[in-house]
Protein backbone atom coordinates (compact mmCIF):
# COMPACT_ATOMS: atom_id res chain seq x y z
CA UNK A 1 0.00 0.00 0.00
CA UNK A 2 0.85 3.57 -0.18
CA UNK A 3 2.00 5.93 2.69
CA UNK A 4 -0.31 8.74 0.59
CA UNK A 5 -3.97 9.86 1.20
CA UNK A 6 -6.03 8.97 -1.80
CA UNK A 7 -8.02 12.56 -1.46
CA UNK A 8 -4.54 14.14 -1.72
CA UNK A 9 -4.02 15.64 -5.07
CA UNK A 10 -0.03 15.32 -6.62
CA UNK A 11 2.14 18.09 -6.19
CA UNK A 12 2.87 17.53 -10.22
CA UNK A 13 -1.38 18.05 -11.13
CA UNK A 14 -2.59 21.50 -9.80
CA UNK A 15 -5.41 21.43 -8.04
CA UNK A 16 -8.63 22.73 -9.68
CA UNK A 17 -8.14 26.13 -7.37
CA UNK A 18 -4.97 26.57 -9.18
CA UNK A 19 -6.16 25.83 -12.69
CA UNK A 20 -9.09 28.79 -12.00
CA UNK A 21 -6.86 31.06 -10.43
CA UNK A 22 -4.47 31.18 -13.63
CA UNK A 23 -7.20 31.13 -15.91
CA UNK A 24 -8.38 33.95 -14.28
CA UNK A 25 -4.88 35.66 -13.55
CA UNK A 26 -4.84 35.16 -17.77
CA UNK A 27 -8.03 37.12 -18.55
CA UNK A 28 -7.18 40.15 -15.84
CA UNK A 29 -3.38 40.25 -17.78
CA UNK A 30 -5.13 40.44 -20.96
CA UNK A 31 -8.03 42.81 -20.10
CA UNK A 32 -4.76 45.02 -18.24
CA UNK A 33 -3.30 44.86 -21.97
CA UNK A 34 -6.16 45.99 -24.12
CA UNK A 35 -8.58 45.07 -26.32
CA UNK A 36 -6.53 43.50 -29.48
CA UNK A 37 -9.91 44.31 -31.53
CA UNK A 38 -10.91 42.48 -34.94
CA UNK A 39 -7.85 43.77 -36.78
CA UNK A 40 -5.41 41.74 -35.02
CA UNK A 41 -7.68 38.27 -35.81
CA UNK A 42 -8.31 38.94 -39.07
CA UNK A 43 -4.54 39.91 -39.05
CA UNK A 44 -3.65 36.18 -37.87
CA UNK A 45 -6.17 34.62 -40.03
CA UNK A 46 -4.36 36.65 -42.51
CA UNK A 47 -0.57 35.20 -41.34
CA UNK A 48 -2.02 31.79 -41.09
CA UNK A 49 -3.92 31.68 -44.44
CA UNK A 50 -0.70 33.51 -46.21
CA UNK A 51 1.53 30.31 -44.85
CA UNK A 52 -0.38 28.12 -45.94
CA UNK A 53 -0.83 29.87 -49.89
CA UNK A 54 2.70 31.01 -50.99
CA UNK A 55 4.14 27.14 -50.19
CA UNK A 56 1.05 25.78 -52.33
CA UNK A 57 1.01 28.33 -55.06
CA UNK A 58 5.11 27.84 -55.08
CA UNK A 59 4.75 23.94 -55.45
CA UNK A 60 2.29 24.29 -58.57
CA UNK A 61 4.17 27.13 -60.39
CA UNK A 62 7.56 25.32 -60.13
CA UNK A 63 5.07 22.02 -61.15
CA UNK A 64 3.96 24.34 -64.29
CA UNK A 65 7.49 24.81 -65.13
CA UNK A 66 8.62 21.69 -65.08
CA UNK A 67 5.52 19.84 -66.69
CA UNK A 68 6.44 22.15 -69.49
CA UNK A 69 10.21 21.53 -69.53
CA UNK A 70 10.06 18.00 -68.83
CA UNK A 71 6.74 16.53 -70.04
CA UNK A 72 6.45 13.09 -69.33
CA UNK A 73 3.54 10.78 -67.96
CA UNK A 74 3.37 12.19 -64.54
CA UNK A 75 2.22 15.93 -63.98
CA UNK A 76 4.74 17.68 -61.81
CA UNK A 77 1.82 20.26 -61.15
CA UNK A 78 -0.03 18.06 -59.20
CA UNK A 79 2.52 16.38 -56.92
CA UNK A 80 4.16 19.89 -55.70
CA UNK A 81 0.42 20.97 -55.46
CA UNK A 82 0.09 19.08 -52.79
CA UNK A 83 3.50 18.83 -51.46
CA UNK A 84 3.31 22.67 -51.24
CA UNK A 85 -0.14 22.05 -49.72
CA UNK A 86 1.17 19.48 -47.09
CA UNK A 87 4.28 21.58 -46.54
CA UNK A 88 2.08 25.16 -46.00
CA UNK A 89 -0.31 23.26 -43.63
CA UNK A 90 2.50 21.91 -41.58
CA UNK A 91 4.00 25.37 -41.79
CA UNK A 92 1.27 26.97 -40.24
CA UNK A 93 0.11 24.10 -37.50
CA UNK A 94 3.24 25.04 -36.04
CA UNK A 95 2.83 28.23 -35.93
CA UNK A 96 -0.52 28.05 -34.28
CA UNK A 97 1.05 25.18 -31.14
CA UNK A 98 3.81 28.12 -31.33
CA UNK A 99 1.58 30.89 -30.37
CA UNK A 100 -0.82 28.72 -28.63
CA UNK A 101 2.13 27.78 -26.33
CA UNK A 102 2.77 31.21 -25.90
CA UNK A 103 -0.22 32.70 -24.78
CA UNK A 104 -1.03 30.07 -22.40
CA UNK A 105 2.65 29.56 -21.11
CA UNK A 106 4.35 32.43 -21.25
CA UNK A 107 6.28 34.00 -17.89
CA UNK A 108 3.08 36.22 -16.31
CA UNK A 109 4.18 39.90 -15.18
CA UNK A 110 3.08 39.16 -11.69
CA UNK A 111 2.64 36.11 -10.16
CA UNK A 112 -1.17 34.61 -9.27
CA UNK A 113 -2.38 35.31 -6.16
CA UNK A 114 -1.37 31.92 -3.78
CA UNK A 115 -3.92 30.28 -2.51
CA UNK A 116 -4.46 30.31 1.70
CA UNK A 117 -3.78 26.42 2.61
CA UNK A 118 -6.05 26.61 6.15
CA UNK A 119 -9.01 26.33 4.61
Amino acid sequence: MTDIPASEPSKAEPTFAEEVGAKAFRKLQARREGNQGVWFGLGTMGVVGWSVVVPTLAGAALGLWLDKRYPGTHTWTLALLVAGLVLGCANAWMWVAREDKAMHQGPPQESPPQQDERQ
